[in-house]
């Protein structure tokens, strides 16, 4: 018979690995999230004072009719896509970004696409842009 006392050995929680796990998660989490940069786009609205405002000589005109289709200074594009825009708005401006910039859409147009016209200006870096609109009658009278 063994009547020797047992020598009881300290139970111990080894955190190594916990903390391995909590340093893997957080790198995984660091590189799996997206940063965007929020666009903000600089509209200077006509007042309706009732004067028309002086219109600058070099400016680019973007026509955006009821089915969504644009022309730039008079001219039809060829789809409605965002880089045929921008395309066709680089070569009338050839990269002045400092050019006017007016946006004339049908009452009946659809909102996105004159926000996809304001897009494609911003991603461009136009700041100068106005939203043509036209007095009431009853503002004329």
């Amino acid at each position: 018979m063994n009547f020797r006392a047992h020598r009881r050995e300290e139970i111990n929680v080894n955190l190594t690995p916990l903390i391995d796990v909590v340093f893997l998660l957080l790198i995984f989490f660091m590189v799996s999230t997206t940063f965007t940069k929020a666009s903000q786009l600089s509209i200077d609205l006509p007042e309706a004072t009732g004067e028309p405002s002086e219109t600058p000589q070099e400016q680019i005109e973007i026509l955006v009719d009821e089915s969504g289709n644009y022309r730039i200074n008079g001219k039809p594009l060829v789809d409605t896509h965002v880089r045929t825009l921008q395309a066709a708005i680089y070569k009338i401006s050839s990269g002045d970004t400092s050019m006017a910039m007016v946006i004339s859409a049908d009452a009946q147009a659809s909102h996105q696409s004159v926000v996809r016209a304001m897009d494609a200006a911003g991603q461009m870096g136009f700041v100068h842009l106005s939203i043509a609109t036209r007095q009431s009658a009853a503002a004329q009278e």
